[in-house]
Formats: structure tokens, sequence, C-alpha cells
């Protein structure tokens, strides 16, 4: 019995240290998904051949790497001083 403990201990060891890098990816697209969309709504309230779509797309894109940059340092950075400690 003590071994499968130590397999269940070491599968919910891994789902836990990969838990915060499992909604990034979301995180992108839902960024870049919205901008696209606000994007969207502006061309159609100014008539702006699609000029607003692509420039906010743009800046989703550039918002959620940023985003997705940070959060995998500060993740990474929280990590080593843990295992400092």
């Amino acid at each position: 019995m003590p071994p499968k403990l130590k397999k269940d201990s070491d599968l919910a060891n891994s789902f836990r240290n990969a838990a915060p890098y499992l909604g990034l990816g979301l995180q992108l697209a839902v960024t870049i998904v919205v901008m696209v969309l606000i994007g969207d709504w502006l061309d159609s309230k100014f008539n702006g051949n699609h000029i607003f779509t692509l420039i906010f797309g743009f800046l989703g894109i550039g918002i959620g790497m940023y985003n997705l940059i940070k959060t995998v340092y500060d993740l990474e950075k929280r990590k080593k001083d843990k295992d400092e400690d």
C-alpha cells in the first residue's frame, strides 16, 4: 500500500507544480480575442474598414505575450526562491 501512496503523491505533486502554467495559453487566447472583438466593434461603429480590428488584434498579441512572459518569469522566480529556502 505505501508504494501506491507514493505514486499518488508524485502525481499530485506533478499537477500542483504544473497548475500555474495550465491557464496561460487560455489567458493569451482570451486576451487576443477580446481585443479583436473590441476592434471589430469600433470598426462597425466608426466604419473603419477593419483598421481598428488589425490595430487592436496586434495590441492584443503584444499585451498577451507581455503578460505570458511576465507570468512565467514571476512563477520561475517564485519556484527558485522556494527551492533556495
